[in-house]
């Protein structure tokens, strides 16, 4: 492929438990950063983006909004996004998680015309939730459909025989506390988060969690 340098810098990321190794190691960066700066969740993911790379996340390994596209779905959850769509565009469904981390097979090629290896070496899904709204503050339902989708995702990925660790990363830093997630949504959202074996990051201004699921 002439034009892509295919050099594989970092650590070795290979597995689920690579990455949430990677995520251990980044975490109090990703949390120092997050707190640094009031942005928009895209923001936000470019920061968590960088915190990985700096960390060893190989830069032909971690994409962010990957497109990725799943054919005949098996999960309701996929199928009835998948239904939504008009007729015309029917058929499939296409998941775009917020960072990606593949093996090194993919070799620095996750363009949507490349969905089938995307899905092959894929290791790896975050979405990235935050507390960027002027007067208002994230919702549990909202967290629960990210998960959802993240616990979707995964089911297809072990339909091909694959493994990943799917993760909520949420960056509720408002300065405002009628800003930020109430105790009680945030106490549902981490137990769900264990209910369906999602990996729960949070970050607000006091306070921090990394819990991956075992």
């Amino acid at each position: 492929m002439r034009g892509l340098s295919l050099q594989m810098s970092g650590r070795s990321l290979e597995s689920p438990e690579d990455v949430a190794s990677l995520l251990a190691d980044a975490w109090a960066g990703i949390v120092a950063d997050c707190r640094s700066v009031l942005g928009s969740e895209l923001h936000y993911q470019a920061m968590i983006y960088a915190e990985l790379r700096r960390v060893g996340a190989p830069r032909g390994q971690i994409g962010m909004n990957v497109k990725q596209f799943i054919e005949d779905p098996i999960t309701d959850h996929f199928r009835a996004l998948g239904q939504r769509k008009h007729e015309l565009y029917r058929g499939g469904f296409e998941p775009i998680p917020d960072i990606v981390l593949f093996g090194a097979g993919i070799a620095g090629d996750w363009r949507r015309r490349n969905n089938l290896q995307t899905l092959r070496h894929m290791i790896g899904a975050i979405e990235v939730k935050a507390s960027e709204r002027s007067g208002g503050r994230l919702m549990q339902g909202e967290i629960l459909r990210d998960m959802r989708k993240l616990a979707a995702h995964r089911a297809e990925l072990e339909h091909l025989g694959r493994r990943i660790l799917a993760v909520t990363l949420v960056v509720d830093t408002a300065p405002e506390a009628g800003e930020r997630m109430t105790t009680l949504v945030r106490s549902n959202c981490r137990a769900a988060a264990s209910d369906a074996r999602i990996g729960w990051l949070y970050v607000s201004p006091q306070d921090d969690e990394c819990t991956m699921p075992t």
